[in-house]
């Protein structure tokens, strides 16, 4: 597989915090790649560097192959990156389809002096992405979101992120506050985003939840990618060792 995305010695320090310390990432076309670690081990800020959030104080972003500066999300977005965030930025008193094209709202000519909101163009295509592209059980795209469960919450957020079809795809934390069979769902969603093409990073503190969807294990410690293991020839006992800090000096 090509590679999509490396970073090379990325930097990051918050006052007298060293956030990251010389971190290395990569993942490839297609390619679904965990990231774990202890709290406190770089890993939100590594991706918030990837998705423009924060901008690096050194080292190197690589994308297919070209050299890019970062400093914005727009700047990521526009290259084809999204982050889902643990909270999911949804915004409760707007609709389905409100919510997935928050800020990137579709228009028609009204009286051919009036531009406005197209709201059945983008129920058409909210209703293709959450129905036909995520499997999702949501009855109306008009539902508010603050009545959806939380995994319909999460495949909303998804939706939003997949709109404009990118190339990598940031999931963080995407079921620390979901029910075991929600759970499922998120996972097998996981699978269906790999099966079209996309490339995903995913953090999470559940191991086995990598596990099973992961090709590849990044562990960050102390602010720095320690290993790189590939999940059929691993396991999660050796993934915490490294996790906790063990054999460091291995990689």
């Amino acid at each position: 597989m090509d590679k999509l995305l490396e970073l090379n010695k990325i930097t990051k320090r918050f006052g007298a915090v060293q956030a990251l310390d010389g971190a290395d990432f990569h993942i490839d076309e297609g390619e679904v790649v965990g990231l774990v670690g202890d709290n406190g081990a770089g890993k939100s800020t590594l991706m918030k560097v990837i998705s423009g959030v924060y901008i690096p104080d050194s080292g190197t972003y690589v994308f297919k192959g070209k050299e890019q500066e970062i400093r914005s999300p727009r700047d990521a977005s526009k290259l084809g990156i999204e982050m889902v965030f643990q909270d999911f930025a949804l915004l409760d008193n707007l609709d389905v389809k409100s919510n997935i094209f928050l800020g990137r709202e579709l228009y028609r000519s009204f009286l051919g002096i009036l531009r406005v909101v197209d709201r059945k163009k983008m129920a058409e295509k909210s209703r293709e992405i959450i129905k036909e592209r995520l499997n999702l059980d949501i009855s109306s795209m008009d539902d508010l979101v603050k009545n959806l469960s939380g995994g319909q919450r999460q495949g909303v957020a998804i939706g939003r992120a997949i709109l404009f079809e990118p190339k990598l795809l940031i999931l963080d934390e995407p079921t620390a506050s979901l029910s075991v069979d929600k759970i499922k769902n998120v996972l097998e969603l996981i699978h269906r985003l790999q099966d079209v093409g996309f490339s995903v990073i995913l953090i999470s503190h559940r191991l086995q939840e990598i596990m099973e969807v992961c090709d590849r294990v990044s562990v960050m410690y102390r602010g720095k990618i320690i290993a790189e293991l590939d999940t059929k020839n691993t396991n999660i006992q050796e993934i915490v060792t490294y996790m906790v800090g063990g054999d460091v000096a291995v990689y």
